[in-house]
């Protein structure tokens, strides 16, 4: 049974759907309550959406019971939201879809409030947030726009594509157009820009300054350099292989816990990682300028364009996400842990980290400390010591695991990824065959 015109969802549709799980432009809902237009007008205000009706958080289907009433209250909640709205409402099967368009006429409030959708979840703008909204809902979306230049045969990843919706838990059984749709990697069932972003095989073939560039300085100034490097592959690799520059060109404190070895670099990894997937997520695509990565005797700068989309005395305390869905796609593979929430957790990991905010720019100062020679290692030392270790346990069990290998020497299983990677890119070892029932090959 159908309320108000719509085109109906078939219900293998919305069992597919159901499977990508909640995001940013997908609620689930066990049940209708009155609450339910603040999630309409966070979609509103954003890309649109989809809120399911009688499906849990986990993706279970509980199914809901509708009636005559409730569709109308739906409608009603919408139409009594500022300015008025109107919604479309459904039953498939067991389940209520009420399908939310973007807005036209953005901002939205109900009750007053205004919400906008971030990540999965609905948040509630305050006054400073309220007043860039403004400034900036009648912005073309970077993320959205068609990219004509981006062929689906001939220029997508399909290898990291496939590696992605592993690390993101999507069933590999849904067609690939099917995913990317549902991912708000299609615009009118073309790639679009975030799409060109995430899965290229070079994606400066795209856009020339998006780009990661990484500089390693003798000092504490740019007059003398000692390395470089320029990550342009896909937003992942561009992601992996710029943490693994820094980790690489930083020092590690080594210390004896027990009987093992333990390694800790003098900047947390996750810290780490947090800043330069916040530059990237954050970073203006609008803007020429390219993310830069610059390793200096006494700090490390990470830098992105674009200015703060809110009040700097609020950093920490409010966020506001320029490219929604990179920041969607990136928490549902794990890159991220929480929408919004990146600023608070480097601070808990590094207390004296610094944040330089200009008109177009950010960026993150992590200061190095003057650390004595006793117990220290550089990184590219200690990396070395490790890549000969793998390369040994290799040679002794062709099909062990990173998980194995990180339990003999006591690193992480990323840890580990990141020096096979290393190693796999040096030439020195090759995979052969898929991760379960394949094997390791050494090269040289």
């Amino acid at each position: 049974m159908i309320w108000w015109n719509w085109v109906t969802m078939t219900k293998n549709e919305l069992l597919e759907l159901i499977k990508t799980g909640e995001g940013h432009t997908l609620e689930f809902k066990e049940s209708f309550s009155s609450s339910i237009g603040k999630e309409i007008c966070a979609f509103a205000n954003a890309n649109g959406g989809k809120i399911l009706l009688g499906v849990k958080d986990d993706n279970s289907i509980i199914g809901f019971t509708s009636s005559n009433q409730i569709a109308s209250q739906i409608q009603t909640i919408a139409r009594n939201m500022e300015p008025p709205f109107n919604v479309n409402f459904e039953i498939i099967d067991n389940m209520g879809v009420i399908h939310v368009p973007e807005g036209k006429n953005k901002p939205y409030s109900i009750g007053g409030k205004t919400y906008l959708r971030q990540g999965a979840n609905s948040q509630r703008l305050n006054r400073d947030e309220l007043i860039e909204f403004l400034r900036t809902c009648n912005k073309i979306s970077f993320e959205r726009t068609i990219n004509p230049s981006f062929n689906l045969e001939e220029d997508f990843d399909n290898d990291k594509f496939k590696s992605f919706i592993d690390k993101a838990n999507i069933s590999k059984t849904l067609p690939k157009e099917h995913i990317l749709k549902n991912l708000n990697l299609l615009t009118n069932e073309k790639p679009n820009n975030a799409c060109a972003l995430l899965f290229p095989h070079k994606v400066t073939k795209f856009f020339l300054s998006a780009d990661i560039s990484c500089v390693l300085y003798k000092g504490n100034n740019k007059a003398d350099m000692l390395d470089k490097k320029v990550f342009d592959a896909d937003f992942i690799s561009n992601f992996n292989n710029a943490v693994l520059f820094v980790l690489r060109n930083t020092r590690t404190k080594a210390e004896i816990k027990g009987l093992q070895r333990i390694e800790e670099p003098e900047i947390p990894e996750k810290a780490l990682r947090e800043a330069i997937i916040n530059a990237m997520i954050h970073k203006d695509y609008f803007l020429e300028g390219r993310i830069l990565i610059d390793i200096f005797s006494d700090k490390v700068e990470i830098s992105n364009p674009g200015k703060l989309l809110f009040d700097k005395k609020e950093l920490g305390k409010i966020s506001m996400t320029r490219n929604p869905i990179l920041a969607d796609c990136m928490l549902r593979a794990g890159f991220v842990e929480k929408i919004g929430s990146g600023i608070g957790r480097i601070k808990e990991l590094f207390s004296t980290v610094k944040f330089e905010i200009s008109s177009n720019w950010f960026r993150v100062v992590f200061d190095r400390e003057k650390i004595g020679i006793e117990g220290v290692e550089t990184s590219e030392k200690t990396s070395e010591k490790t890549s000969e270790k793998i390369i040994l346990i290799i040679n002794e069990n062709s099909q062990i695991s990173a998980k194995e290998i990180g339990e003999k020497i006591g690193l992480s299983s990323r840890a580990v990824e990141m020096q096979l990677s290393k190693l796999k890119a040096e030439g020195k070892i090759k995979r052969v065959g898929p991760d379960k029932g394949g094997h390791w090959e050494i090269l040289k």
